[in-house]
């Protein structure tokens, strides 16, 4: 009677291709490494393993292993042609590490950080995967999305892993960022783990740096706002009232009386965004 790859793998025969990457728990169990002490009967069970995978992960070798059975993926079956002509019987290259390798990316899954259970002489973690480095990105906001506050929605593509655990695809993903009244420049908002998903690594973290744009009318000092007047020297001397309108949109009547002169108008800069409550303490002046 023939191998059964299925029973190899401890899958049934309606198997999906998710449940055949089983493969990949039972690997890491049975690779030598994992157990010293019994590495002949691991190096067995790994080799069956590695086997089982090569012929059940692919389309064509599995469609004849489940119509004819191990007899028949290996001696060949005939050809759907009326020449008479057989097809040549699979034959595994006999390299279970190579199987390994090219499942997992690399040759040893316990490398770069590997714990091993001394006191009962086999693997006690899985590999310990590494992540990429912080993406960062700009995200500009006006003077007015920093003063009040805002939700800004950002659509980001990144690679997601596929159910069966070794492949990817291109996915779409929002990310809102929640602006907190007072943000400065070079704020960073940080979402954990949002880069490309990889079979053997953590994904990087997604940074975004804040960038205030130039206003028209308002400059920011910390979190002061300056507004400058222009005017002639005759009302400059004379005196004369100008309208300013703050972020708030808020008519504020401000009389010039001499050259230089300036006005604080308390209250009315930016949020502190360090405060427990955002209170708008800092002054902008004219």
């Amino acid at each position: 009677m023939g191998r059964d790859y299925y029973a190899v793998l401890e899958i049934n025969r309606s198997a999906t291709v998710a449940d055949i990457n089983r493969y990949r728990r039972l690997a890491l169990v049975s690779h030598p490494l994992a157990s010293p002490a019994a590495a002949a009967d691991a190096s067995d069970s790994f080799s069956r393993l590695a086997e089982a995978y090569d012929v059940l992960s692919n389309p064509q070798t599995k469609a004849i292993y489940d119509k004819f059975g191990e007899e028949g993926l290996k001696g060949g079956v005939p050809k759907d042609t009326e020449a008479g002509t057989w097809t040549s019987g699979y034959t595994y290259h006999g390299n279970p590490n190579k199987t390994f390798s090219q499942f997992f990316g690399g040759d040893n899954p316990f490398a770069d950080g590997a714990e091993m259970n001394t006191a009962h002489g086999g693997l006690w973690g899985g590999r310990k995967k590494k992540q990429g480095a912080p993406i960062e990105r700009d995200l500009f906001l006006d003077l007015e999305d920093l003063f009040h506050g805002c939700a800004k929605k950002i659509k980001i593509s990144r690679k997601v892993m596929n159910e069966d655990g070794h492949t990817s695809s291109i996915r779409d993903t929002i990310l809102t960022v929640n602006v907190k009244p007072g943000w400065t420049e070079g704020t960073k908002i940080i979402f954990s783990q949002q880069g490309d998903q990889e079979p053997n690594s953590v994904p990087a973290d997604i940074v975004f740096v804040v960038r205030q744009k130039s206003h028209p009318r308002f400059e920011r000092q910390n979190n002061d706002l300056i507004y400058t007047v222009h005017t002639s020297l005759k009302k400059a001397l004379t005196g004369f009232s100008v309208n300013v309108g703050n972020t708030r949109w808020q008519i504020l009547n401000i009389p010039i009386m001499i050259p230089n002169y300036r006005k604080v108008v308390t209250g009315e800069g930016m949020a502190n965004c360090q405060l427990s409550t955002f209170k708008r303490k800092p002054d902008p002046s004219v």
